[in-house]
């Protein structure tokens, strides 16, 4: 099957992590759908990728974090495109430093754990149907590091959605080990910027995406964790063929 025969879901597609794996899946053929709540994420999207690609971009306005939300989107997707062979979730990565345990509310904390893994799970539970028995279809996680330690005084809530995040990837591989379709992870021990905000150690988002379409393209390798500690790991780890 070739790269333009498959459907790719990039679910964050509209975020700085997500817009990188876009791009780069665009500029290999591969027809994307994106799905936000935001529509004017949705036209800057537009904008960033390549005119000559706007015509393999498929956009649709929901909201994935619901349960009753990401059915109707999904009903959307199959609409629009028919079958969908690959998906990419980079909803468990994000950022969050409101300040230490004691100056927060619950409120806070459901916001965080709804950002980090309730819209992973939620989402996952709703598309992952769509390509658990195809051998050639793929489900890749993009997760962050933050899970393993606290970063930096003031994140520990991310801490706590991150490691839920990480849990819930884990328990995905080991529930569903002889699933068809590849089932892998990318941990990220990095920030990810646009190039213009880019900080000392941090990724590109561009190059980012290019190791991420790299994998989905490759589809040689199922429940596995690549990670990425640093810009030269994406191609060490993921650009070469050592997976």
């Amino acid at each position: 099957m070739s790269n333009s025969d498959r459907v790719v879901l990039a679910l964050g597609g509209g975020g700085t992590v997500g817009s990188g794996i876009v791009k780069a899946l665009l500029d290999r053929g591969f027809r994307v759908v994106v799905i936000s709540r935001d529509s004017n994420k949705l036209e800057k999207l537009k904008g960033f990728i390549s005119p000559s690609n706007r015509g393999n971009l498929v956009t649709l306005e929901g909201d994935v974090g619901s349960e009753v939300g990401a059915e109707l989107v999904k009903q959307a997707v199959v609409k629009a495109v028919g079958k969908v062979t690959d998906i990419v979730s980079s909803l468990g990565f994000s950022w969050w430093q409101g300040g230490p345990p004691h100056t927060q509310t619950v409120k806070e904390l459901h916001w965080v754990l709804e950002t980090l893994v309730l819209s992973t799970f939620v989402s996952w539970k709703a598309f992952f149907p769509l390509v658990r028995d195809n051998p050639s279809g793929t489900y890749t996680l993009i997760t962050g590091g933050a899970g393993d330690k606290l970063l930096m005084p003031g994140t520990g809530f991310l801490t706590v959605g991150a490691a839920s995040a990480l849990a819930f990837c884990q328990i995905l591989r080991e529930e569903y080990p002889e699933v068809p379709c590849k089932l892998n992870q990318v941990k990220i021990n990095a920030g990810v910027a646009a190039p213009d905000r880019m900080g000392p150690g941090y990724l590109n988002h561009l190059d980012l995406g290019e190791a991420v379409a790299a994998l989905v393209e490759r589809r040689n390798s199922s429940h596995n964790v690549f990670t990425v500690n640093c810009p030269s790991d994406l191609k060490t780890i993921l650009l070469e063929d050592n997976v």
